[in-house]
C-alpha cells in the first residue's frame, strides 16, 4: 500500500510539472502569435506569416495538452488527432498565402522587419523546446507538444534565412521559397503525430478490457 501511494504521488508531481510546463510555453506561444502578426502585416512577408500561424498552432495545442494531462491515453490519443489536423491547418493557410503573393501582391518584403521578428520569435522558440525537452520521449500528449517545438526551430531559423536573402537579392522569391519548405516541413510534422496518435489509439484499444 505504501508503494502504491507514493506511485500516486509521483504521478500527480508529474502532472503538475507537465502542466506548468505547457501553461509557460502556451503563454510564450501566444505571445509570439501577436508580435508575427503584426511583423508580417507590416512586412509583408509569407515566411513571417507562416510563423505566425505555427504560433497559433502551438498555442492552441499547448492549450490542448494541458487539458488533457492526466487523462486517458484514449483522449490523448483524439487530440494528437485534433493537433494534426491543426497543423494540417497552418499548412493550408501557407498555401492560401503564398496564392497571394504570387498572383495579387507581388511586391518584395521588407528584410529589417523580417530579421528582428525572426530572431525574437526564434528566441522565444528555443525557450519553449527547452522546457519541453525533459518530456520529449513521455506519453503522446507531451510527445506531440515537443514535435511542434522542434518544428518551431526550423520555422524561426528559415525565417530568418529568407530575411536575409531577401536582403542579399533585393526579390521577393526567398520569402516565398522559405515559405513553402515551411509547408513541407508542416505537412511532414502532421504525419508524424498522426501516426503516433494511431499507434497510442491501437494501445488503447488492446489495454481496453474486453467484455465478459
Amino acid at each position: 500500500m505504501a508503494g502504491c501511494c507514493g506511485c500516486e504521488v509521483e504521478v500527480r508531481l508529474l502532472q503538475a510539472r507537465q502542466r506548468r510546463v505547457l501553461a509557460w510555453v502556451l503563454a510564450i506561444n501566444a505571445a509570439a502569435f501577436a508580435g508575427m502578426v503584426a511583423a508580417a502585416l507590416h512586412a509583408g512577408s509569407s515566411a513571417l506569416l507562416s510563423g505566425a500561424l505555427d504560433n497559433l498552432g502551438d498555442a492552441l495545442t499547448y492549450a490542448l495538452s494541458l487539458a488533457v494531462v492526466g487523462a486517458s491515453l484514449r483522449a490523448k490519443a483524439w487530440v494528437a488527432m485534433f493537433k494534426a489536423a491543426l497543423i494540417l491547418g497552418a499548412a493550408a493557410a501557407v498555401c492560401g498565402s503564398i496564392a497571394w503573393r504570387l498572383l495579387v501582391d507581388p511586391a518584395v518584403p521588407l528584410f529589417g522587419t523580417m530579421g528582428w521578428a525572426g530572431g525574437l520569435n526564434l528566441a522565444a522558440n528555443l525557450l519553449c523546446l527547452w522546457l519541453l525537452r525533459p518530456y520529449r520521449d513521455g506519453d503522446v500528449n507531451l510527445a506531440s507538444a515537443y514535435e511542434c517545438a522542434r518544428n518551431d526551430i526550423a520555422d524561426g531559423v528559415a525565417v530568418l534565412a529568407a530575411g536575409a536573402a531577401v536582403w542579399w537579392t533585393g526579390a521577393g522569391w526567398p520569402d516565398l521559397l522559405v515559405a513553402a519548405l515551411l509547408l513541407a516541413v508542416f505537412l511532414r510534422s502532421a504525419w508524424r503525430v498522426f501516426l503516433a496518435a494511431r499507434r497510442a489509439l491501437a494501445e488503447a484499444g488492446r489495454a481496453a478490457p474486453r467484455p465478459g
